[in-house]
């Protein structure tokens, strides 16, 4: 039994630290598309373009860039990083890119288009 449990364990353990490795990266993943979706609300709002950015910096994961695109009163927030490998017994693996993208039609007081059929 502990012949097996000597071959087997370390594989049990490699697989752990993938398996958490992939949950690393979905966060990772979550949090850029977060930080694109509230940089591209608070744009949407009238903030500035560089209080949004700093917002998405903030909430993005560590060494994140943003791109800001304004084009016929819809703001497009893209948030990309990369996350870096685990390292140690598991420095095979590479880093992963991670982008969110979220779009926001600006608000009429924010410079964006009256909804249609209202009275100016």
């Amino acid at each position: 039994m502990t012949a097996e449990l000597a071959m087997v364990l370390p594989l049990l353990l490699a697989v752990t630290a993938g398996l958490v490795w992939l949950l690393v990266v979905g966060l990772g993943q979550l949090r850029a598309t977060d930080a694109a979706r509230e940089a591209a609300r608070a744009l949407a709002r009238g903030e500035d373009a560089a209080v949004a950015t700093d917002l998405a910096l903030t909430i993005g994961p560590p060494g994140s860039t943003v791109a800001v695109s304004d084009r016929d009163g819809l703001v497009v927030v893209t948030v990309k990083a990369t996350i870096e490998g685990p390292g140690g017994a598991l420095a095979v693996l590479p880093g992963a890119e991670v982008s969110g993208e979220a779009t926001a039609a600006r608000e009429p007081a924010a410079g964006g288009p009256a909804p249609s059929g209202s009275v100016p």
